[in-house]
């Protein structure tokens, strides 16, 4: 059953139930604990099945997805997530008890937009939850913000959230096409990968690998059809970070 939301809420919490993944029901519940009261509606799956059912009658704002799972793994669910025309852009954080580099790396090329390893802390997930609500419903705003932004055939709409080389759609995440709008919107200057990892995540997100970034690159960098060493859209500034290639 969804919960009712507070009022007094962070505003993020309106923009839709939250999708909690495990089947341990007593993380489902702890993690429900500590998002109602933030003033999220939070609904739970147990298993692989039923979490592809509920993204596609909830439509969550967000899903918590742990791993190992019964009967479809989480990193099945999170493929099959990615390959969905209308699923594929929601928001998705890996909790896992599989915490090493490695796996981190491997759910993030996944499609994962964030990895938080258990045991965990609830309050950090709380905010690790905010943080990347808030960066995926502000694409638009602010004073340096445009609807139209170019970089040769590449058009990006700030406006629908839409990505089209040579009039093609490409399909990104959120992360994926937040990473994508502050490059460019950079105008060709280097941005490091912590302020990438601030425009993304925010600040309060310290521990985040830093090769976060650069795996999403990476996946953005196979989406666009990019070459990294010849770049037609994001360049690489080895030792510093990323800008917007020159066209």
């Amino acid at each position: 059953m969804l919960a009712m939301s507070n009022p007094n809420a962070d505003p993020v919490a309106a923009t839709g139930p939250i999708l909690v993944v495990d089947d341990d029901a007593k993380i489902v519940r702890l993690v429900r604990t500590y998002l109602e009261r933030e003033g999220f509606m939070v609904i739970g799956a147990a298993d692989g099945p039923a979490a592809l059912d509920a993204i596609e009658t909830h439509r969550p704002a967000l899903v918590v997805l742990d791993l190992m799972l019964p009967e479809l793994d989480g990193r099945a669910v999170l493929r099959a997530v990615r390959r969905d025309d209308e699923a594929r852009a929601t928001p998705i954080i890996v909790l896992s008890a599989r915490g090493s580099t490695l796996d981190r790396i491997a759910g993030l090329e996944d499609g994962a937009d964030d990895y938080l390893p258990k045991p965990f802390s609830p309050a950090e997930l709380v905010l690790r939850v905010k943080a990347l609500l808030r960066r995926s419903t502000s694409t638009t705003s602010g004073a340096t913000r445009h609807a139209t932004l170019t970089q040769g055939d590449l058009v990006v709409d700030t406006d629908r959230y839409e990505v089209t080389r040579s009039g093609e759609p490409i399909p990104l995440t959120r992360v994926e096409f937040r990473l994508l709008q502050t490059i460019l919107e950079a105008d060709g200057r280097v941005l490091t990968r912590d302020q990438l990892l601030d425009a993304v995540y925010g600040r309060d997100q310290a521990d985040i690998l830093d090769r976060t970034v650069d795996v999403h690159i990476g996946r953005l960098r196979d989406k666009l059809g990019d070459d990294a060493e010849m770049p037609r859209y994001v360049a690489t500034v080895r030792g510093v970070g990323y800008r917007a290639a020159r066209t």
